[in-house]
């Protein structure tokens, strides 16, 4: 489920609800009134849970389902798990999106609420500046500064001896101890998840948290999505310049470094020790391992074995990167020499 502290639970809705909801068709008519009160991975859900597949690599992830129910297209209705009712669909993703709208919602901020909520726990020796809002439930630790016009979600929890800029923006987040975050950074905003369909694109609710470890610092004006599900975890000591993306999933180890316009994709794991120059650029669902470097605008479309250096777009380790600029560097020289 996901925590009660950032997400409303608006369930249970009917199998048969949502089936007229998403256009899916239920493969039991006789199971349609079954209560289903949220939406998980097919690997995660239980049997109060709806969860989708629409991809043919995840086949073995619908037949071990424990879910109570699972939009699916036609074609894999044979793969799907004993006991688990069918919402068939040619577009599962979507349906998955529409469900999750319907089963959960993120707890906002209410207007009406003082600026800061008085259910929120703040210790002594908190510094609070101008114009901050902090929502419902939020714990900040002792010693911890806020800057001007931030704004701390409902339910976010910050640690002691944290330096949080002015203009910065956390929600669904855990943060650790003595961990500073700069002006204008966005912290727990929603990843980049979308589903096509027929009526055009659809935003799937993004339903995890952030996670932030002790003495990690964070510049400015950089972001770090929440979980689609998983949580996305930044680990101790870890160092992130201005201006960086970290989409939802990832995985930062501890130690790692990430210079400026570095861009990590979704679901990425990164091992202790990693290290990212300017501009780099990471493919999704990659494993980089630890005490890898990856050079200065170098596009990343492959698992990174740990301690290697990998340079280039598209990136590879840096020894061939060298052969090849030199072969190249020998053959335009040649060709020069003849013109």
């Amino acid at each position: 489920m996901p925590d009660p502290r950032f997400f409303h639970a608006l369930g249970p809705a009917t199998a048969i609800e949502l089936a007229d909801l998403t256009g899916a068709e239920i493969s039991d008519s006789s199971r349609s009134a079954m209560p289903l009160y949220q939406v998980a991975p097919l690997d995660r859900a239980g049997l109060d849970g709806v969860s989708f597949m629409s991809d043919r690599r995840y086949l073995a992830d619908l037949n071990a389902t424990h879910a109570g129910a699972c939009f699916v297209q036609p074609a894999f209705a044979q793969a799907a798990a004993a006991g688990c009712l069918l919402l068939l669909t040619v577009e599962p993703q979507a349906a998955y999106a529409r469900a999750a709208n319907r089963l959960h919602k993120q707890i906002g901020l209410d207007p009406n609420d003082p600026a800061i909520h008085s259910s929120a726990e703040i210790e002594p020796g908190v510094v609070i500046g101008l114009n901050v809002v902090i929502g419902a439930g939020a714990c900040i630790g002792s010693g911890t500064e806020i800057g001007a016009n931030s704004v701390i979600g409902a339910g976010v929890c910050i640690g002691r001896e944290c330096r949080i800029g002015s203009n910065v923006t956390i929600g669904c987040a855990l943060v650790g101890d003595r961990v500073r975050i700069l002006s204008n950074a966005v912290i727990g905003e929603a990843g980049f998840g979308v589903a096509s369909s027929r009526s055009g694109a659809i935003d799937i609710p993004q339903l995890g948290r952030v996670i932030i470890q002790d003495d990690v610092s964070i510049g400015a004006g950089s972001c770090i999505d929440r979980g689609a599900w998983e949580d996305t975890v930044i680990g101790e000591r870890t160092k992130i310049d201005n201006l960086v993306q970290i989409a939802h999933n990832v995985k930062l180890g501890r130690n790692c470094v990430l210079a400026a316009h570095t861009g990590i994709s979704g679901s990425v794991v990164v091992g202790d020790g990693a290290m990212f120059g300017g501009r780099a650029g990471i493919a999704d669902h990659l494993v980089i391992g630890a005490g890898a470097r990856i050079a200065a605008a170098a596009g990343v479309m492959k698992d990174v074995p740990a301690g290697e250096t990998w340079c280039g777009s598209p990136a590879r380790p840096l020894r061939r990167y060298m052969r090849e600029t030199a072969w190249l560097a020998r053959k335009a020289q040649a060709r020069d020499g003849e013109a």
